[in-house]
């Protein structure tokens, strides 16, 4: 199957925000919020700084879509990147869309400067694990903690 990345442009937020909406039904995320969504959508769309949002195409079709950030973290000596949302439609799955994604993020990773490329799998996903086990990802002994900042306080 022959895919293409093409970078997000500010067009692109009505189908943005209905795969983000998708995606987040699949993942059992927070329900989805489509103004703050939208924004911070948006926020990485326009600030290169931040990181970049890809469309995956097959011919003309959206097939699904990639959102990377990028942070500094002194242990790696510099940037590293981090695969903070990657949507394959349901009927597109299981083709080798996602290890072609995988792919294209791991080349464009020195042109952004980052030297290091995490994610994040939720323990109930054990197809997506098992994608990104196949090309490579190795889990760290590590225990993530999240704090919700709540600006109203």
């Amino acid at each position: 199957m022959t895919i293409h990345f093409r970078e997000a442009q500010i067009t692109d937020l009505d189908i943005l925000m209905r795969y983000m909406q998708e995606f987040h039904k699949f993942d059992h995320v927070e329900a989805f919020d489509e103004i703050p969504a939208r924004r911070a959508m948006l926020k990485v769309i326009s600030d290169k700084t931040i990181g970049r949002v890809w469309l995956i195409q097959q011919a003309q079709d959206t097939v699904g879509y990639i959102v990377l950030t990028l942070a500094y973290r002194l242990e790696y000596r510099g940037y590293y990147a981090f695969l903070d949302e990657l949507y394959i439609r349901e009927d597109k799955r299981g083709q080798g869309i996602g290890t072609q994604a995988l792919a294209f993020l791991k080349d464009s990773c020195p042109a952004l400067g980052a030297t290091l490329l995490q994610l994040e799998v939720k323990q109930n996903n054990p197809q997506a694990a098992a994608l990104y086990n196949k090309v490579g990802f190795t889990s760290q002994a590590r225990t993530v903690l999240t704090k919700a900042i709540n600006k109203q306080q």
